[in-house]
């Protein structure tokens, strides 16, 4: 299929030229080069030309879409959510109103150990209709590629009924996603005395079947104090990469964990959260190729400090945004909200949220060849916004779904 996309008002995050880049960083997030009053062409679901309507050429295509004053951005890529779960947890929501901490909560049963228990209930079918539902509505505000973690299953049985629900989500063939192993997401009850003993199970049961079916991409590991110790958490990513998978690590949330340093130690494609931050955890970064992925969703949520997104793109980083979409901190998938969060509370630019969230979510799940600009080759994931201003308006307009369709590859949404 051949469509072509006109009058769009302006073509955001564009790319000429036959070089590529892998990701922003530091000064580059606050540049978003965009042609204003543009036009695209899709050619077999991947961007085959674009440029200003002023020097249009004749282009042949089966398909006109008359974009009438929206803009054209590529889809948003969100490379850090729990999106497979089986209940919400509103009640913690109501306690930690009433003064209980996140911890308190985890340490009386609930937080994950309360997701565990309902997934580890739940029909895989329903699992799946379920996360599907999900999917589709996060879609709806403008995501085009997405990481899904497994972690609330805590047994061989229920972390293999998540993984290969996003499996199923995966052969849906909707939009790309990557698959995360994170049974080292928290201590089940009865291992909770016997660290060693899930830490053998994660590693001689769960990791070999995992491997053998193919279910993962990348393995994570919740590396904070009353979770995984730095010395677990090596155990685990250890293991992990002898079967192929790369390390992801939710690092620094709640404490200066050293989640940060064994990421970078073990060549991490990202370390995610970085609420708590110190000048030794940024240096570190600076001296390698992992990506600092923050989380402003779950801070808001839980009414926790903001991570220090200015500390790390004034350090030259590619500073990477993502939801954390999951039932206990952040039940929201909605990227246009969290681009108002990052400018507000951790004062990014709309440039660097933008960046933050296509080219910089692309490179943090291996994607950019494929994804995260409007360059000619890419896959074509886009948004196409409903009329309005400039991109800045997106984050301004809070609260309100920008999207006026989602075209990816082949198909309009």
């Amino acid at each position: 299929m051949h469509l072509l996309l006109t009058n769009i008002k302006q073509l955001c995050n564009v790319e000429t030229g036959a070089y590529r880049k892998k990701w922003a960083k530091g000064g580059q997030m606050k540049e978003l080069p965009c042609i204003e009053n543009a036009w695209l062409l899709i050619r077999d679901g991947k961007i085959a030309d674009f440029g200003d309507m002023e020097h249009w050429h004749t282009v042949q295509a089966e398909n006109i879409l008359d974009v009438d004053g929206g803009l054209v951005l590529p889809a948003w890529v969100d490379s850090h959510t729990h999106l497979v779960f089986a209940s919400s947890r509103e009640q913690e929501f109501v306690d930690r109103i009433n003064g209980l901490t996140y911890e308190e909560i985890a340490q009386r049963g609930g937080g994950i150990l309360n997701s565990a228990q309902k997934l580890n209930e739940i029909d895989e079918n329903q699992l799946f209709d379920e996360s599907l539902a999900r999917l589709h509505k996060v879609v709806s505000q403008g995501t085009g590629a997405i990481e899904i973690k497994s972690g609330y299953g805590l047994s061989v049985a229920g972390e293999m009924k998540m993984l290969r629900v996003i499996r199923r989500l995966k052969e849906e063939k909707y939009i790309p996603i990557k698959a995360s192993f994170l049974a080292a997401h928290a201590y089940p009850t009865d291992y909770k005395e016997n660290h060693e003993g899930y830490l053998k199970l994660i590693i001689n049961e769960m990791l070999p079947q995992i491997a053998d079916e193919g279910l993962a991409d990348y393995i994570d590991v919740f590396c904070e104090k009353g979770f995984f110790s730095v010395e677990e958490t090596e155990q685990v990513l250890e293991a992990g990469v002898k079967y192929g998978l790369k390390p992801k690590i939710h690092a620094n949330q709640l404490h200066r964990s050293g989640g940060v340093q064994v990421g970078v130690k073990h060549k991490a494609i990202s370390v995610d959260h970085l609420e708590a931050m110190g000048d030794e955890e940024i240096e570190a970064l600076r001296h390698s190729d992992t990506i600092p992925t923050l989380l402003p969703g779950a801070a808001f949520f839980l009414g926790m400090q903001y991570q220090p997104a200015r500390k790390l793109i004034d350090a030259d980083l590619p500073v990477c945004l993502a939801t954390d979409y999951n039932p206990g901190s952040c039940p929201s998938g909605n990227i246009p909200l969290l681009m108002t969060l990052a400018c507000t509370q951790m004062k990014m630019t709309p440039e660097e949220a933008i960046n933050s969230l296509t080219i910089n979510g692309a490179a943090a799940l291996e994607l950019s060849e494929d994804l995260g600009t409007i360059a000619v080759g890419k896959i074509a994931n886009l948004i196409v916004t409903k009329p309005m201003p400039s991109y800045s308006y997106i984050p301004y307009d809070f609260g309100n779904n920008p999207v006026k369709k989602m075209i990816l590859g082949h198909h309009i949404v």
